[in-house]
């Protein structure tokens, strides 16, 4: 069953491939035209910048990997090449991970104030030092994956469906040393994920409530700006869980079972890259409001879907404007 379904993943993965490139390329021109204009890097644009570049090199790198699997179905060429292309695929899988838990702990540290001091002094001194964490994430991604070029076994044992040059986990070191993989890669930043979004669902109730409480009842509180940042953050966290949940169980069918499914990994790591950049889109209001904009100046070409323009919230004039009309 699976292994007829190949050929439609390598070709969803592809569509998928463009909306993801799409999006990250779009966040990446932003904060380049931001940078021009105010010529400063924020924290969190640093690290979305570091998460979109990941996105759209894990992007290339696994569809040029699928590709080539679909077009050496014998497997002629040499093995080497598809176990580097797999060990930078890993990596980069590595690096979105905990790019989007760095990027959550921004948020938290943002949003969160802690009374506890010693806690709050190592936030502030990992805060100081965005950039260099960004640059150490990717290398140790690599380095966390280099070991499996000697403890996974290239030659492929699965029951079916074989691809090329994959490596699989055939050895009692090499179980081991995956277990180790996913807790380094998923878990950790998974957990690191949830206690920030608690954090942040625990501040955004007592901030509710104590706005609520000042307001006497009167109207609903409004957060403005920063609801949108505690929607983006929890949106995050949301999808990080629901992807985390099917790599382990596809991890877990490659590495028990030995079933050959990774291309299936690819693919909802490819909606996984996709969903993230919507979601920091529609987190910087900046972006959200230049992307409503520039699609509606596309349909502008093409009356005939006008229906599909989406509207624009425009800004209330001023109290001075109104007094000059």
């Amino acid at each position: 069953m699976y292994g007829t379904n190949k050929s439609s993943l390598w070709v969803m993965t592809g569509m998928l491939a463009i909306t993801t490139i799409f999006f990250n390329v779009y966040i990446f021109l932003k904060s380049l035209w931001n940078y021009r204009q105010k010529k400063k890097w924020s924290p969190s644009e640093t690290i979305i910048l570091a998460l979109s570049l990941s996105n759209v090199a894990h992007q290339l790198v696994c569809y040029f990997w699928m590709t080539m699997d679909e077009v050496d179905s014998k497997c002629r060429m040499a093995e080497m090449p598809y176990t580097v292309l797999l060990l930078f695929i890993y990596s980069l899988k590595f690096t979105i991970m905990w790019d989007t838990s760095f990027l959550t702990f921004y948020y938290s540290t943002k949003l969160v104030n802690t009374p506890n001091h010693c806690y709050t002094q190592i936030q502030a001194a990992i805060l100081r030092h965005v950039s260099l964490a960004v640059f150490l994430i990717p290398l140790l991604g690599l380095g966390t994956c280099m070991p499996m070029q000697m403890v996974f076994q290239s030659e492929n044992f699965t029951i079916a469906n074989k691809d090329c040059g994959v490596l699989i986990p055939n050895t009692p070191s090499g179980k081991a040393y995956e277990v180790v993989y996913l807790l380094l890669a998923d878990v950790l930043p998974g957990l690191l994920m949830v206690k920030c979004c608690i954090s942040i669902s625990v501040h955004l109730a007592i901030h509710l409530r104590h706005m609520k409480a000042a307001t006497n009842g009167a109207h609903g509180p409004k957060l403005g700006s920063q609801m949108r940042v505690i929607k983006m953050a929890l949106s995050l966290v949301a999808v990080f869980i629901l992807f985390l949940v099917i790599d382990l169980y596809v991890n877990y069918q490659i590495s028990v079972n030995h079933e050959n499914i990774i291309t299936l990994t690819f693919f909802f790591t490819s909606i996984y890259t996709t969903v993230t950049a919507m979601v920091l889109i529609y987190g910087k209001k900046t972006f959200w409001k230049a992307l409503i904009h520039d699609f509606n100046i596309g349909l502008d070409e093409y009356p005939c879907l006008s229906c599909l323009k989406v509207p624009e919230q425009k800004a209330e004039p001023s109290s001075a404007a109104k007094g000059k009309t």
